[in-house]
Parts: C-alpha cells; structure tokens; sequence
C-alpha cells in the first residue's frame, strides 16, 4: 500500500497502528481474529508490525470483521478532513499484487452517509469480497473507461463506458476487468 501524496509507510504504519487498536478494543487475540477473519494468525501479527502491506482482500476480510467500509478504515487513519479535498490530497491506496488502485475522491465524515471513490483495474485483475463491510450498503458505480464484469447476488453484470450500476450489498461480491484495457471507474457508496 502507498500513499502518492505522503512519504511512503506514512499510511502503513497508521493502518497497522489501527488495526492493532481495533483487535484490542474489542478484547481479541490474535488467534480470535483469525478464526473471525480467516486469515493466519501470522499474517495478522505481520499486519499489525507493519512488515506486511495488506491486499485488497485482505483488508475486505479485515473490513467487515471490524464492520467498516475501507474508506472509513483509511480515515481512521488520517486527520479529520476538510470539507475541500483537492486532487493532489487524496489518500490513494494501492494493491499491486491484483491491480487494483483506489482514491478516496470523497472521504467518510462525520454526519454524513456518503463518499465517493475511484478504481481502478488493471486488465485482467480480479478482487473478490467474501462480504460487505456493513451488510445493505448502498452502491452506484459508474464506469468512466473501459469495461468490468461485476457480480452481485450471484448475477454477472458488465458495465461499460458511461453505465450505471446501482444496488445494495448484502453478500459475496466480485469485480473483474476482461480488457483489453484497464478499467476506471467512479463508485458512490451510502451507508444504510
């Protein structure tokens, strides 16, 4: 994970710190957490030390143990925000291992539901979700470039330049960039 706009870490160890404080918060050890997440108690540990970056599925895992949506998981880390967030200060997130590069255009704040973020996926990546964060999240995602093939309640939707998709997230969901070009888009999540 990187953050174009800060020393690179700076995000890192803000997230491990994080993580690390919602673990104890909750009186969980790290064998309770992986038993809930599904991931190895090595890895958590790993996470929590700041020697391991963690994928996009891995931090969906993470998110929805914790009952956050990732943005309000990466706000958590940083200052409060301001109400003007200009271009060139906004928290970009990146997974290298599947392709995936995320921008909180609008970030979460305090007193309101919604937020707006960029993705982007590379040709031919994938990032599967086991489950929402929060269950009945409302989404719309609106493709600005290229196609992707999004599966929610067990339906494949492709979704090209200019389309719309709008639904609400209960269970497992799936997005995947067929090509030939990336894919980028804008998605607009609102807490139930």
């Amino acid at each position: 994970m990187r953050n174009a706009d800060r020393g690179e870490g700076t995000i890192d160890a803000g997230l491990a710190a994080r993580l690390g404080e919602l673990r104890v918060e909750r009186g969980w050890s790290l064998d309770e957490l992986a038993r809930r997440s599904g991931l190895s108690r090595s890895t958590l540990s790993r996470l929590e030390r700041s020697e391991l970056s963690p994928t996009a599925a891995q931090l969906g895992r993470l998110c929805t143990v914790y009952e956050r949506t990732m943005s309000r998981l990466l706000l958590e880390v940083e200052a409060q925000p301001p109400q003007l967030v200009p271009a060139g200060r906004q928290t970009v997130w990146r997974d290298e291992t599947s392709g995936f590069v995320r921008r909180s255009v609008s970030p979460p704040h305090a007193g309101l539901r919604a937020e707006i973020v960029e993705g982007v996926l590379d040709a031919g990546a994938v990032i599967a979700y086991e489950n929402p964060p929060v269950s009945g999240l409302e989404q719309h995602i609106w493709v600005l470039e290229g196609t992707v093939e999004i599966t929610v309640d067990a339906t494949v939707h492709t979704v090209g330049p200019g389309d719309c998709l709008r639904f609400r997230l209960r269970g497992p969901s799936r997005f995947h960039c067929p090509g030939p070009e990336r894919v980028r888009y804008a998605l607009m999540i609102v807490a139930p």
